[in-house]
């Protein structure tokens, strides 16, 4: 039985792959055109469907992508998705559970080029690419970021961990990047997310992918930036966030 999982990982992980790069170099001219001819509006359509397609192509893996919200998620104020950071699998759900945000992420800097679509959209779609070795640009990206977000109420996604958590147990959490992002967002809603075993699909490498996984994303209670001090607001949301991992990560 074991060896004939081990075949059908190899075999799906190849489908998965292939469809996953189908995905992305059909979604980039798409891009390019929505974006070059019919402006922003446009261009956020085609990367909404292309997050959920990019989370749809899990589906060759068997594996399965659980949201979890008991909330209503305010569309008319800016917000600051905060989440724990497990793998890349985390970014599509993300983006399309909180299509309606308009979300943009805090990315580095690295990957302003080199993937289909995905840098398109980086450099394109409102997002900020920070050079974590040049604090200076950093600060200064973050806070045009921060005005950007909060002048159109969109959301803005950040990691606090600045890296992935690859077997599930968080590192702990960088208040740099949310500090700038609440100072000049005066009027954003803080929202914590939790991710639950999205390292699992690489727990055996990149190549073959693991199998029959469910990804969970739970939304937290959100949060008024200026409700509390920041101090209390970052200990508060990196709580709620971490403790809510799947201890059996």
């Amino acid at each position: 039985m074991g060896f004939i999982k081990k075949i059908l990982s190899w075999v799906l992980s190849t489908v998965y792959y292939f469809v996953y790069l189908i995905c992305i170099l059909i979604f980039h001219p798409l891009q390019w055109l929505s974006f070059n001819i019919f402006g922003y509006q446009s261009h956020k359509i085609v990367v909404d469907y292309l997050s959920y397609s990019l989370m749809r192509c899990l589906f060759f893996l068997g594996t399965r992508v659980k949201i979890v919200n008991p909330y209503k998620i305010p569309t008319d104020k800016p917000l600051i998705v905060v989440s724990n950071h497990q793998s890349t699998q985390d970014i599509a759900p993300l983006m399309w559970f909180f299509r309606a945000n308009h979300p943009k992420y805090v990315a580095k800097i690295e990957l302003q080029k080199g993937i289909p679509s995905l840098s398109y959209n980086l450099r394109h779609g409102g997002s900020v690419l920070i050079d974590r070795n040049n604090p200076k640009q950093a600060i200064t990206a973050l806070k045009q970021f921060a005005q950007y977000i909060e002048k159109n109420r969109y959301a803005a996604l950040i990691f606090p961990e600045g890296t992935r958590s690859k077997n599930g147990i968080p590192h702990p959490f960088k208040d740099n990047g949310l500090k700038i992002l609440v100072k000049y967002m005066p009027s954003a809603v803080v929202v914590p997310v939790t991710i639950n075993n999205s390292w699992s699909v690489y727990k055996n490498g990149k190549y073959p992918l693991h199998l029959f996984d469910t990804i969970s994303l739970t939304i937290h209670k959100p949060i008024a930036a200026n409700s509390v001090d920041f101090n209390q607001l970052f200990t508060q949301t990196e709580h709620v966030i971490v403790s809510a991992i799947n201890k059996a990560n």
